[in-house]
């Protein structure tokens, strides 16, 4: 048979009376001790030289089998989110968020429509959580609401995004959706926090909004839906935009 061996820095055939011990494995494109810097050649577990067809041959199909399944999961997460424009209050899944104050006691805009809908024992539970620091979330039952909880959490004031506004936000659906999980929530509905009377700008609120998102559902399978819930066309079109922006793998 024939071996490879390095003369002056090259690769010369030259036949040899010994074969290679069967099933001694040798790593492909690894030199062996002694070596010096010339070229490596790939070889099987017989010490055969292995061609580059041959090895784009074998590499080929897990490129096609990975990138269909990115193009799956892609798609999985993209039918687990949506964007739609309506009444929170009347959404009939296993928690909405409640885009509260410190106090927890209802306020203005989806705060004080969602005290509103469930009645006036939602104010009784609030009361008993005791308030609630910005950028974290407490939760309640949801009382005269078709959900079954509310989820109240408290979305920073936008003053010149130079102190945390940011952070807080994220940690707002952070939070939020660890409550839902820890509750079994398999169906969730958010307004947008902050971008009301707090000020937030509603672009960046929607791009914080769908990343936190995103990355919650990479690792949370149960979760079957997380819906993003809009007060007038204006904010719908910026969502849809913002969720089409986002990149639905991990490549990016």
């Amino acid at each position: 048979m024939f071996q490879a061996v390095k003369v002056a820095g090259a690769l010369q055939a030259t036949e040899s009376s010994q074969r290679p011990e069967f099933g001694r494995k040798v790593s492909p494109l690894k030199k062996p001790p002694g070596e010096g810097s010339g070229p490596t050649i790939p070889v099987d577990f017989r010490g055969n030289i292995v061609g580059r067809g041959v090895l784009c041959g074998l590499i080929a199909p897990f490129r096609l089998m990975y990138a269909a399944s990115t193009s799956m999961n892609a798609e999985n997460l993209k039918n687990r989110i949506e964007v739609v424009e309506g009444d929170i209050t009347k959404l009939r899944v296993d928690a909405i968020v409640n885009a509260a104050n410190t106090t927890l006691l209802g306020g203005g805009g989806v705060d004080g429509a969602i005290h509103r809908a469930a009645g006036p024992e939602l104010l009784e539970e609030c009361r008993a959580l005791g308030g609630c620091p910005t950028g974290q979330a407490k939760i309640s039952t949801g009382c005269g609401l078709p959900a079954k909880w509310v989820i109240h959490t408290v979305g920073p004031v936008w003053r010149d995004g130079q102190h945390g506004e940011e952070e807080l936000l994220a940690s707002c659906y952070r939070n939020s959706l660890a409550l839902a999980e820890l509750k079994g929530a398999r169906t969730i509905a958010f307004p947008s926090i902050s971008t009301g009377a707090y000020g937030f700008p509603m672009e960046k609120a929607a791009r914080i909004a769908l990343t936190e998102i995103k990355k919650f559902l990479e690792r949370n399978s149960s979760m079957e839906k997380v819906i993003l819930v809009c007060f007038g066309k204006s904010a719908f079109d910026i969502h849809r935009q913002a969720l089409n922006k986002i990149p639905m793998t991990n490549d990016h």
